[in-house]
């Protein structure tokens, strides 16, 4: 691997992290997505070497998920899951970042950069498949019936990806059902759905969120064979931001970072060089 995996206590609780890169390059925050099994590691294992040519890449396991804290305030996981991302880059020194999301990922970069007061310190934004309705769909559904089986499991990787290969790979959906049975993540993440398995989902978080607050440089990623999100919504999301583009991957699912990666690393290469930081272009121009 590419990168190293490391622990540090954030408002005294454990949050597990990978790093790669220069620690004196334009730093990048990747948060993963919230399903079932979801971490770092999966959800960014083929993002983390390519940025770490040109960037320091810090990728947190949110609260609840991977080897961080299985903690849940039920009165506002999402805003604490947001204030624990914003205490965590106040630990590493990171003041100002290029951040990208992938679903639940993303979406909490877009509560934040849409709220009155954001805390996380974004310079730019990259909304990898998370922000527009989740479709009512048997797939939504296995999202959320996950009973921590391997059939379930399974569901689910069908779930997120385009390709077939994934859901029929036992090795992998076995990798993503371990990880979503270490102690404490199912009770975490099920907790958070106020459900159990079986019963009827909570109606989803809305889309409609004031974009036009959202004043940093944005992409917005859609994944051209995501069976969670319709077609064209990153469009929308991105005609209600101020200069933001969005962009379609092919061949993909909702986790076009991990089916598509060269495609997707090109992009967020691209998409950060023209935002980079001013103090890093001008020690790059001094390097060069």
């Amino acid at each position: 691997m590419d990168f190293e995996r490391k622990t540090i206590a954030v408002d005294g609780l454990t949050t597990a992290y990978l790093e790669a890169g220069d620690p004196a390059r334009d730093p990048v925050v990747l948060l993963h997505g919230g399903e079932f099994g979801a971490s770092a590691e999966l959800g960014w294992e083929h993002t983390i070497s390519a940025l770490s040519e040109r960037h320091r890449v810090l990728a947190p396991d949110m609260l609840g998920y991977g080897g961080s804290a299985k903690v849940l305030d039920f009165v506002d996981g999402r805003g604490m899951r947001i204030r624990h991302v914003a205490g965590f880059c106040a630990a590493m020194g990171v003041t100002s970042a290029h951040f990208a999301g992938n679903s639940m990922g993303a979406i909490n970069l877009l509560v934040d950069a849409t709220s009155t007061a954001p805390v996380l310190p974004m310079r730019s934004l990259v909304a990898i498949c998370g922000g527009g309705e989740i479709r009512n769909n048997e797939h939504m559904r296995a999202l959320y019936d996950y009973d921590a089986t391997l059939p379930a499991m399974r569901r689910i990787v069908q779930a997120l990806f385009f390709d077939p290969e994934y859901p029929d790979d036992d090795a992998y959906v076995t990798r993503r059902h371990e990880s979503a049975t270490v102690p404490g993540a199912w009770e975490a993440i099920a907790a958070a759905r106020f459900r159990r398995p079986g019963s009827e989902p909570s109606p989803p978080a809305s889309s409609t969120r004031a974009y036009e607050r959202i004043s940093i440089p944005t992409l917005v990623v859609e994944g051209g064979g995501d069976k969670l999100l319709p077609a064209g919504w990153a469009a929308d999301i991105a005609a209600q931001i101020d200069g933001a583009r969005s962009v379609v991957v092919d061949a993909a699912g909702h986790c076009p970072q991990i089916e598509q990666p060269n495609v997707v690393n090109g992009l967020l290469l691209r998409f950060f060089a023209e935002h980079q930081n001013a103090e890093h272009q001008h020690k790059g121009a001094r390097a060069s």
